[in-house]
């Protein structure tokens, strides 16, 4: 499969966590929707178990091997009990220097977020322990993410860092759709079309004439701002 035209878009449903067969299975452009459970992480998580070290709350390892970089939008109706009427996936890309270590340390290989990552961590890391990252589907979509949230079945770190920043272990039922940004060997949807679009882009600079401020420093061209 070289361009977009090659996809073969299918829905898949599978349980969370995923056996490394689920995940090998996946490819480049499939909607999943996931059953299960998974938890939840940002900042102020990858801070607890990487800036400072700290033992996760809870087996990370027999928990799930899905993570949902989000701020669920939480209510709590009574101490202790909780409802997630809508959940929005935050931008992954913040996250890239904790990645390795989620994966080496415990076991994750999926990762749920917004607007993917750079190439380079797709072959450098995900590549290398087999995992695939999953986008959110456009914007606006909160609320739809939210019914595939059945329960709260736990919350850790909410006194330290807050409901946003907690980490929110759930069950989810039918939860998406999601997009496979990236597959277990590390090919990008969004870097596929990126490629289509910068040699399509790039024809449109072919018969422009020389910029009158040329001496000056006006230049038309792709890869520069045009000034």
């Amino acid at each position: 499969m070289n361009n977009l035209e090659d996809l073969k878009l299918r829905e898949v449903r599978l349980r969370a966590p995923l056996t490394e067969d689920d995940i090998r299975s996946l490819e480049i452009g499939d909607v999943v929707f996931l059953d299960g459970v998974l938890f939840t992480g940002r900042e102020g998580l990858y801070s607890q178990l990487f800036d400072l070290n700290l033992q996760p709350p809870v087996d990370i390892r027999s928990l799930s091997n899905v993570t949902f970089h989000c701020s669920p939008a939480v209510n709590e109706l009574r101490p202790g009990e909780y409802h997630i009427p809508a959940v929005s996936a935050t931008a992954s890309f913040r996250f890239d220097k904790y990645i390795p270590l989620l994966f080496e340390r415990y076991d994750v290989r999926v990762i749920i977020g917004k607007g993917g990552m750079q190439k380079e961590i797709y072959q450098s890391t995900f590549r290398k322990y087999g995992a695939v990252y999953l986008t959110t589907v456009g914007y606006g979509l909160g609320a739809l993410y939210g019914r595939g949230i059945r329960s709260v079945k736990d919350v850790h770190w909410k006194e330290e860092l807050g409901l946003a920043q907690a980490m929110w272990v759930l069950e989810v039922e039918n939860l998406g759709p999601f997009l496979v940004e990236c597959n277990a060997q590390g090919r990008s949807l969004f870097e596929m079309a990126n490629a289509e679009i910068n040699q399509r882009f790039e024809k449109l600079y072919a018969g422009l004439p020389q910029p009158k401020l040329k001496r000056l420093g006006e230049v038309t061209s792709p890869t520069c701002e045009v000034l």
